[in-house]
């Protein structure tokens, strides 16, 4: 791969190259980007999605939306200082082709500031939660209907994958969605392949699946145009990350390792005690003793070693993405630049004593299974009306459901997949509180 294909400007539905020389540097397109996410309705309603404690109205517990928000000023921040040492080594990529450091920057932070836009309600349970929807619930029904890879989209159904239909899917009138440049795509696809084969090598590209079925003709099509590297082989597609991804994972690691624990610290499930023992020995080598001392309240003890722990990480995530720039662009670098940090130790006590004392907690698993309840009820119901709308044996209770879909939702889909996988996206991008109320009056009209 090289640099000059992977910074590709190009948006879907382009007829000609648009060129980083001739961009006007107020309004950069990689940073049009940003703005088109930031001010879409399903970055929106990221506000009021799960990060770590469901449906929280404490007031410094994160959601998707403040998680992304915090993700995307990290991925900044390491897309910027990797910038700067690739224009350095690359000298060509400014005085011929215009580039600057902070482009690397505004690309990663575009892509990092979506990168939760295709989850579900509820967290991870929401993925899981649709995916047993089908393979053991009611919607096993369909997979005699559909091709293996189609049924592995639902039964595995992953929010990456939803993600990148959210930011390229068109509908009437709406070509290509949000028509971000190709660059901030495939810096935002973690996982560049399709669900078929399921994890089939140790690559961390190929742990989980980043595009749908449907989705799969128009990713070829980034790919090729970034130069991405094929690695898969007969009718199934894959292709190696776009190098940038592994900057938005990084930020996205980092964030959700100490901020996830902030957030547990704050709400007494992890003793400051802990957090102290924790967190120091992240930052043993360039606190401030003195300053640290001055600090009364726990929030700015914690405040203060979680900033200098994000600073460490992120220098050493830029560390390790220099050292292997040479592999990495050749597709042969296979790792999270996390799992080769100097403090890989430290993030995994972090993250084992997160899951034990945060992830699992009561609060947490409540809110998770009756998640769980909603969703399965929400995909039954409205499935079912879509479906027999379709074939023309819609009872009375399946046309009033139907008229509750918001308008954008209201779109003919030919084939089966289409419209399961219609109602599945709708689903997802409901909030959690508007899942509850939908699951309120659906369940008020069954009765």
């Amino acid at each position: 791969m090289n640099w000059e294909q992977l910074l590709s400007l190009k948006r879907q539905g382009d007829t000609s190259k648009r060129l980083r020389i001739e961009q006007d540097d107020t309004r950069l397109g990689f940073e049009v980007d940003y703005d088109r996410i930031i001010f879409s309705s399903a970055f929106r309603s990221l506000q009021d999605k799960t990060q770590v404690i469901p449906l929280s109205k404490t007031d410094f517990v994160h959601t998707r939306l403040t998680h992304s928000l915090e993700v995307s000023v990290v991925g900044r921040s390491i897309g910027r200082l990797v910038g700067k040492k690739i224009i350095e080594k690359y000298p060509h990529l400014r005085e011929v082709h215009g580039y600057h450091m902070n482009d690397f920057g505004a690309i990663v932070a575009a892509a990092a500031l979506a990168h939760d836009i295709g989850n579900p309600p509820f967290g991870h349970s929401g993925e899981k939660a649709i995916g047993e929807y089908f393979s053991i619930g009611k919607g096993q029904q369909y997979k005699e209907h559909l091709t293996d890879k189609q049924w592995q989209d639902l039964i595995d159904f992953e929010g990456n994958a939803n993600g990148f239909s959210v930011l390229t899917s068109s509908r009437p009138g709406i070509e290509g969605s949000l028509r971000l440049s190709y660059a901030t795509l495939g810096a935002f696809t973690k996982y560049p392949k399709e669900s078929l084969p399921k994890k089939p090598t140790k690559n961390i590209s190929d742990k989980k699946y980043g595009f749908f079925q449907s989705d799969k003709d128009f990713f070829k099509e980034v790919a090729e145009e970034l130069g991405m590297i094929p690695n898969k082989t007969g009718n199934d597609i894959g292709y190696q990350r776009h190098p940038l991804a592994f900057l938005v994972e990084a930020a996205d690691d980092i964030c959700y390792t100490i901020i996830d624990f902030e957030d547990g610290i704050n709400l007494g499930l992890v003793s400051e005690d802990f957090a102290l023992e924790y967190l120091i020995k992240l930052v043993k080598d360039t606190i401030d003793t003195a300053k640290y001392q001055t600090l009364t309240t726990k929030e700015d003890r914690i405040s203060y070693l979680r900033a200098l722990a994000i600073g460490n990480l992120i220098n050493d995530a830029v560390k390790v993405f220099i050292e292997n720039e040479e592999a990495i662009l050749k597709g042969e670098f296979h790792f999270a630049l996390t799992d080769k940090s100097k403090y890989k130790a430290q993030m995994d006590d972090i993250i084992k004593l997160s899951v034990k004392n945060i992830y699992q907690s009561r609060e947490v698993i409540e809110k998770e299974l009756s998640g769980y309840q909603i969703i399965n009820n929400l995909l039954d119901k409205f499935i079912t009306a879509y479906n027999n709308n379709h074939e023309g044996k819609a009872t009375n209770y399946d046309k009033l459901l139907l008229k509750i879909l918001p308008e954008k939702h209201h779109l003919e889909k030919e084939s089966l997949y289409e419209r399961l996988l219609h109602i599945c996206h709708f689903i997802s991008m409901l909030t959690d509180g508007k899942a509850v109320l939908y699951n309120q009056i659906v369940s008020a009209k069954q009765s």
